[in-house]
Parts: C-alpha cells; sequence; structure tokens
C-alpha cells in the first residue's frame, strides 16, 4: 500500500523538473540569439539610428550656415512636394520600377523553383550545376561587379562601334525570337497579354538568371527539408509526378515562396542598377541644377523607403493568406 503511494508522488516530481530542464535549455537558447545579434543591435543604435534620424531631419527642414553657425529652419513637407511634383524624373522612375516590379518577381520565382526542383533530382554532377546558378550572385557584387565595370570601361574604348553593332544584332534577334513566340502561343489560342509576357520573359532569361541565385539556394534548402518518407507513400498510393508536385511539394515550399518573394522585392528595389535609385543619387549630387540637393533626395529616398515598405507589406498579406506551415508535433 505505501509503494502504491510513493510511486505517484515520484512521478508528480518527476514532471516538474523535466519542465524546469527544457525551461532552462529554452534561455539558453534565448541567450545565444540575443548574443548572435548584439553586433547588429549595437552597430544600428550607434551608428545606423543616428543616420536615420538626422536624413529624416533633412527632409523636413532647411539648413543655412552663417559664420560658421548651422540654422534650421522647418520646411514641413515642401521637400517632399519638389521631389514628388517638381522633378519629374523620380515619379517617372518609380513607376518604372514598379512596372518592372511585377514582372520581374513572378519570373525569378517560377524560374528559380524550376531550377530548385530539377538540382534536387540525383544525377551527375549536381554540385557543379549548383554552382554554375549561384556564380552570377557572386559576380555581380560589391568589389567583383566594380572591377569587372572598370575592366570592360577599360577595354571598351575604341570599340564603340564594335558594340553599338552587336547591340544592334542582339536587339535584332530578340525582336525575331518575341515575334516567334507570338505567332506560337496566338496559334495556340493564349492571350495576347499572357504571350508578351512570355516573350519579355524568354527575351530577359539572362538578367533573370543572374538575379536567381540566392533564391534557388533557398528553394533547394526547403526541396531538402521535405522527408523522402512522404514522397514514398504518395509512390505507393499511385500519385504521378505532377500530382506530387502540387500536393506534396508546392505547398512544403510555400513559406519559402513568401521568403524568396520578399527578398527578390528588396533586392530589385536596392540595387545600383534600379533607375529610382539613379535618379536619388543624382539628385545627391546636383544634378540638373536642383536646388537643396541633399533635403529633396533625403525626401526621395523617404518616399522611395514607404513605397517598398507598403508593397512588402502587401504581398506578404496576400502570401501568408496562402502559406501551408507543416506542424512538426
Amino acid at each position: 500500500m505505501t509503494n502504491q503511494v510513493k510511486a505517484p508522488a515520484a512521478a508528480a516530481n518527476a514532471a516538474p523538473q523535466k519542465k524546469k530542464k527544457i525551461a532552462s535549455l529554452d534561455r539558453r537558447k534565448a541567450r545565444a540569439g540575443w548574443l548572435f545579434v548584439l553586433p547588429f543591435l549595437i552597430g544600428l543604435v550607434i551608428i545606423y539610428i543616428p543616420i536615420l534620424w538626422e536624413s529624416i531631419q533633412y527632409s523636413f527642414f532647411n539648413y543655412k550656415v552663417v559664420d560658421d553657425i548651422t540654422y534650421k529652419t522647418f520646411a514641413g513637407f515642401e521637400h517632399y512636394s519638389s521631389a514628388l511634383f517638381g522633378e519629374a524624373d523620380f515619379a517617372q522612375s518609380l513607376l518604372t520600377g514598379l512596372k518592372e516590379m511585377a514582372f520581374d518577381i513572378p519570373a525569378i520565382l517560377i524560374f528559380s523553383l524550376f531550377v530548385a526542383v530539377i538540382l534536387n533530382q540525383k544525377m551527375v554532377g549536381r554540385a557543379a550545376f549548383r554552382a554554375i546558378f549561384f556564380l552570377p550572385v557572386v559576380v555581380s557584387t560589391g568589389m567583383m561587379e566594380s572591377i569587372m565595370t572598370a575592366s570592360y570601361g577599360a577595354a571598351g574604348e575604341g570599340m564603340d562601334l564594335g558594340m553599338e553593332a552587336g547591340a544592334a544584332e542582339k536587339l535584332a534577334s530578340v525582336m525575331a525570337l518575341e515575334q516567334l513566340l507570338s505567332r506560337i502561343f496566338e496559334s495556340l489560342g493564349f492571350g495576347l497579354g499572357l504571350v508578351e509576357y512570355i516573350a519579355s520573359a524568354v527575351a530577359g532569361i539572362s538578367d533573370i538568371i543572374n538575379r536567381s541565385g540566392v533564391q534557388i539556394l533557398i528553394f533547394l534548402a526547403a526541396l531538402q527539408s521535405i522527408s523522402p518518407a512522404i514522397y514514398e507513400s504518395c509512390q505507393i498510393d499511385g500519385a504521378t509526378s505532377w500530382e506530387t508536385f502540387w500536393k506534396i511539394t508546392f505547398p512544403m515550399v510555400s513559406p519559402m515562396i513568401l521568403v524568396n518573394a520578399v527578398y527578390t522585392i528588396i533586392d530589385s528595389f536596392t540595387t545600383d542598377s534600379n533607375s529610382v535609385m539613379k535618379v536619388i543619387n543624382n539628385a545627391y549630387l546636383g544634378a540638373g541644377g536642383i536646388k537643396n540637393p541633399a533635403n529633396i533626395s533625403a525626401a526621395m529616398g523617404w518616399m522611395y523607403f514607404l513605397v517598398v515598405l507598403l508593397i512588402v507589406g502587401a504581398v506578404a498579406g496576400i502570401f501568408s493568406a496562402y502559406v501551408f506551415y507543416q506542424r512538426r508535433d
């Protein structure tokens, strides 16, 4: 009778100890996470937040230096109005950037998922193909891009005629390809808008490949995290490869589709080749005789930031409604 009373008591004491161990492990992981992001937080507080605050002040105030003394007067939304309505290049470049984004994001996501599915198959030279698709990301980053630009600029002196001829030939071949694809898809009964989109995507495939390296790696990581037992169950049930992709693979990688969509938006809006970024940089340098270039460029930057933030929020909200999150409990 005594042993029967002690057994439940021992079990009751063991349960709180197990919960304490789990809680302690979670706290240790949390501390490790904060330690990992601590350098970023320190840099954010010491470096970035003061710069952002100064940029906001430049967009709302006028500065005047008299006898080494800086006077600051509140200008309201004057600089924002000048940037939006006084500088036609900014508004036009912003609309152009939005149109390019609406075309580029679906094309990059579809292409990167397609390539990731292929590279996830068992084949000879799979690692080499993965490196090849990621190579443009390394080449077009930072100092490598500057070196290549300088090299091409030095080698291109005196070769302008040849480059113009090559560009004309390339343009003619692209137009011929678009016309061929248009005739093919129109004969199949596709709409004109879809035909133009596919033709433009094929014509700009080199740019899509150059911007898809990171997305391919993210999709590969998501595909490799799917348990092979799920695919074995599908094969036993007689599901085809097409059904398996849409019922298993696509829902399982849908969280990474959201991640890649957000990453692609931010990457396309912040790259040096973006037309809006060029307009903001030119405004800061005072190109075109702009008055108060620092103030107007700061206003452009903050308007551009708000537009990007709204687009990212809208895309994240729309995609989140269709994302499938696997429960691991």
